[in-house]
C-alpha cells in the first residue's frame, strides 16, 4: 500500500498547488460499468497437483461485468486543460471452475485515489462542457475474495470459510468523455476509459493477475 501510494504523490502535490490558480472547480458523479479485459476478464491456470498429492485439472477462472461509482473534481487550468481528482468504487463477481471439482465464486472489489490531466481541444475546460481526452495515475486497494458459498450473503461471510488477498498497486487509465449541457448548471457526462494495473502483477511472482478493464461510466457534473 505504502509503495502504491508513493508512486501517486507527484500527481496529487502538482493537483493541489495547481488548485490555488483554478477557477470554478466542477464536482461530478457518476455510475460506472466495468468490463473485465485480458487475464482479469477470463484466465486459465494449467493442471497441478495439489498438496493431497491430487491432480487439479485445467481451471478456468473469469469475472463478469461489475457495478461502482464515482466522485470527482475538476480543476480548470486553462482553457483546454484540467486537473481532477477522483474517488472510484467498484466490484465483480466471478467463478472459477475445474471439471471434477465444486465451483469457487469469485468477488473483486477496488477502491481507488487517483488524479488526471483532462484536455479538452474545443477550449472548454472552464466550462466543462464538450469533448475532452483523460489520462491519469491511480492508488488502487483491491480485496479478492474467494469461497465455496455465496459471497453475497453477510451470513456465509459471518460463519464460513472465505479466503481473502489484500492487494495495493499503482494503476493507470487512458480514456475519452463528453459532457451534454449548457455553459451553466447541471450537465450530463459520458465516459469510457480503460485501466491497467501497472505494478505487483506478476502471476509467476503470486500475485492475482493484472487487474486490466472498460470502465463506462454515466453520471453529472455542475
Amino acid at each position: 500500500m505504502r509503495h502504491a501510494a508513493s508512486l501517486l504523490v507527484l500527481p496529487l502535490i502538482l493537483a493541489s498547488g495547481s488548485a490555488l490558480k483554478a477557477q470554478r472547480p466542477h464536482m461530478g458523479f457518476s455510475l460506472n460499468l466495468s468490463i473485465p479485459t485480458g487475464e482479469f476478464g477470463t484466465k486459465t491456470y494449467p493442471p497441478y497437483l495439489n498438496s493431497s498429492g491430487i491432480l487439479v485439472p485445467v481451471q478456468k477462472e473469469t469475472y463478469d461485468v461489475g457495478l461502482g461509482g464515482s466522485f470527482t473534481v475538476s480543476f480548470p487550468m486553462d482553457r483546454t486543460l484540467a486537473i481532477r481528482l477522483n474517488l472510484n468504487g467498484s466490484s465483480e463477481n466471478g467463478t472459477n471452475r475445474a471439471q471434477g471439482f465444486d465451483t469457487i465464486n469469485l468477488r473483486h472489489s477496488m477502491f481507488a485515489i487517483g488524479g488526471d490531466l483532462q484536455i479538452f481541444p474545443q477550449g472548454t475546460a472552464f466550462r466543462h462542457r464538450g469533448l475532452y481526452f483523460v489520462a491519469g495515475l491511480s492508488a488502487d486497494f483491491e480485496q479478492f475474495d474467494r469461497s465455496f458459498g455465496d459471497l453475497s450473503s453477510s451470513y456465509y461471510y459471518n460463519n464460513y470459510d472465505v479466503d481473502t488477498t489484500h492487494k495495493s498497486r499503482l494503476g493507470g487509465s487512458i480514456g475519452i468523455g463528453h459532457s451534454f449541457g449548457y455553459d451553466a448548471g447541471l450537465r450530463f457526462t459520458m465516459e469510457a476509459t480503460f485501466h491497467k494495473t501497472l505494478t505487483g502483477n506478476d502471476v509467476g511472482a503470486g500475485n492475482p493477475p493484472s487487474t486490466d478493464f472498460v470502465k463506462l461510466g454515466f453520471g453529472f457534473v455542475f
